[in-house]
């Protein structure tokens, strides 16, 4: 047995082991926590760069721009009607927040609390929902738009994703973590549901909520497929379609303008994420406690 170390002797070989291997294992995931941040950010970095850079100046030679220069940016305003194709976004974007938000916590409020038959066949139809790519239902989705009367509408590019699936499980997996005591204490107050739902339900699941508005404005804002199908009039086209038209041919070789407009439609995004990742992560931790 060795014996013990005195006070201000020598530290203890395997203490200094241990304190070795934590200190390689700190390491070792702070530089894979960096690489992943180089992987994931580089390329928006690679198009920003190449967004301020000269029109005289190689967009591969070398990282950083030697004459940097925000004109792009006016060009790309100039090329299309960039205010137009952002509000009807916007629009869409605002639909999509307000539906999600609305009918996403009342379905999972329903899947969650209320005993009613044929709620766990109802949880089953809509999970067995998640198998199907949108690309498999897009042309059935499409034919039931047309016989609405709004293809070229803006509604028509809403109504799909009036309220997602993944939202509806969010919210119900965040009710599903309130307490059953709330609830009690609530019906012995004399709370009816909707008292119920609005005023305890609700406010205890407000990061599940922020959650749902960042991603149902995240899909609308980036969705390109579905507003291709249904839109047809210039005047309608959404932020993403209008984005296309820079790679037309008197722009192909222009690859600073192109990445000016993505970076045009990548910014707002970025703010609105970082106006509220306090309450995304939060809510994501909500919707994991109990599923």
């Amino acid at each position: 047995m060795s014996a013990p170390s005195l006070p201000g002797g020598p530290e203890p070989r395997r203490s200094r082991a241990g304190r070795g291997r934590r200190w390689t294992g700190r390491a070792a995931r702070y530089t894979t926590l960096l690489l992943m941040l180089v992987v994931m950010l580089g390329p928006i970095a690679w198009q920003f760069l190449t967004s301020i850079r000269g029109r005289t100046e190689n967009v591969y030679d070398g990282v950083l721009p030697s004459h940097p220069t925000l004109d792009h940016y006016v060009r790309v305003a100039e090329t299309f009607p960039l205010l137009q194709y952002l509000g009807n976004t916007l629009v869409v974007a605002a639909l999509a927040v307000t539906s999600n938000t609305l009918f996403a916590a009342m379905g999972g409020y329903a899947l969650s609390r209320a005993a009613w038959k044929g709620r766990r066949t109802v949880f089953t139809v809509l999970v067995a929902t998640l198998m199907f790519p949108f690309e498999s239902v897009m042309i059935s989705m499409f034919l039931t738009v047309r016989e609405m009367g709004l293809v070229d509408t803006l509604i028509g590019v809403w109504l799909p994703g009036a309220v997602s699936v993944l939202n509806v499980m969010l919210m119900r997996a965040a009710f599903l973590a309130v307490p059953r005591e709330v609830e009690e204490a609530a019906v012995l107050d004399g709370a009816n549901e909707w008292t119920r739902f609005a005023r305890v339900f609700l406010p205890s699941a407000k990061g599940a909520l922020a959650v749902v508005c960042l991603t149902s404005f995240m899909g609308a804002w980036d969705d390109f497929l579905w507003p291709l199908l249904v839109l047809t009039d210039s005047d309608n086209y959404t932020l993403q379609l209008g984005l296309k038209t820079l790679a037309g041919a008197t722009t192909v070789n222009d690859q600073r303008l192109i990445a000016a407009g993505a970076m045009t439609a990548l910014i707002p995004m970025m703010l609105l994420f970082l106006a509220l990742q306090r309450f995304f992560f939060k809510g994501v931790g909500e919707g994991a406690v109990k599923t």
